[in-house]
């Protein structure tokens, strides 16, 4: 019987042991959970650094509203939020490019940690103002030409960035104005001559012009006021349409360039699609908004430790032809169907 009641006490002291190893397994489990579930978070919670991004634009950023919002876009959907882990620094000279030294000088002291430029000008003045901060062109005409990079493939400094390569496609946008209007003659180039690109456009056109038995009549726009002066000249010259060479100033009166020559009945195709919105009739060449969406993608490579020299120069892998119908109706003017067929876009 003694024996018996041994071997029951043993058992039961065995099942107490084997219960409380488990209760203490619990509990180790449950302590390795805690301190994990403490560092984790330290770990996790560790500072971001904000990034610094400047802005940099000729124009007022109300002008080309969309631009900026595409750029805006272009880092949302790679995980940069605006004031949550980066800050964009906007400066614009409000259609004055003699203030972008001044402001791109500012960007430079603000230590930002890359330079977004909206266009020629603002590049050469963020190239101007420093070697070291890199710069990314949202598009740029002739970034060769304006000796902004080494190479297309090989920058070989502090710009890398996107081409619209507007210089060689000047050629075609006098093709398609002889397209929709047969009776083309006499055409008004409105450019401005200080704007670096202008005169390889020119040229382009040029060249154009006389394929198609064109003759053309290069008026210079320094300033707004020049505008209407321009408009005046091309009805002088019984101009049968306009054509529009990249510029900072015309760009920035487009609504008014477009509303003179509606009311003055001219055929007009233009450098930038933001004149076909705002009334111009025919737009062709890149999606300069969406080059500024893409232009998020250097600001990545380049936060990852990729230098601007390395990272090759886009080209623009589509072009657009937008037709803006309500203005051909106001105008007198019938879009042939074979062109209308080609638009990307039609603004009725």
């Amino acid at each position: 019987m003694s024996t018996e009641n041994g071997q029951s006490r043993s058992k039961k002291s065995l099942f107490k042991v084997s219960a409380l190893m488990a209760q203490h397994s619990v509990l180790a489990l449950a302590l390795c959970a805690m301190l994990f579930a403490l560092c984790s978070p330290t770990d996790a919670q560790q500072p971001t650094k904000i990034v610094r991004i400047g802005y940099l634009g000729a124009n007022s950023l109300s002008i080309n509203l969309d631009r900026p919002e595409a750029f805006r876009q272009g880092l949302r959907e790679l995980g940069y939020i605006e004031g949550k882990n980066i800050v964009i620094e906007w400066r614009s000279a409000e259609g004055k490019q003699d203030r972008l030294p001044a402001l791109a000088a500012e960007l430079v002291r603000l230590n930002v940690d890359i330079i977004i430029t909206g266009g020629p000008p603002s590049t050469r003045a963020a190239k101007k103002a420093t070697v070291t901060i890199p710069i990314v062109m949202g598009f740029d005409n002739d970034p060769v030409g304006n000796g902004f990079v080494a190479s297309l493939a090989r920058p070989g400094g502090n710009i890398t960035g996107l081409a619209t390569l507007a210089p060689g496609i000047s050629g075609k946008l006098l093709e398609l104005l002889k397209e929709v209007v047969p009776r083309l003659s006499r055409v008004a180039v409105l450019g401005t001559s200080t704007q670096p690109g202008n005169a390889q456009s020119l040229s382009e056109t040029e060249l154009a012009s006389r394929a198609f038995g064109v003759q053309l009549e290069y008026v210079d726009v320094r300033g707004p006021d020049d505008i209407e002066t321009a408009f005046r000249a091309a009805g002088k010259e019984h101009a049968d349409g306009i054509l529009v060479l990249q510029s900072p100033i015309i760009n920035s009166q487009r609504i008014h360039v477009a509303d003179l020559a509606i009311k003055s009945r001219l055929p007009g195709i233009f450098p930038q699609s933001e004149y076909a919105k705002a009334g111009g009739l025919m737009y062709y060449g890149a999606n300069t908004v969406d080059l500024f969406r893409r232009a998020a993608t250097y600001v990545e490579k380049i936060l990852k430790g990729a230098k601007p020299a390395d990272i090759p120069v886009e080209q623009p892998t589509k072009f657009e032809l937008v037709i803006n119908l309500k203005t051909a109706k106001q105008i007198g003017l019938t879009i042939p169907p074979n062109v209308l067929a080609r638009a990307d876009r039609v603004i009725k």
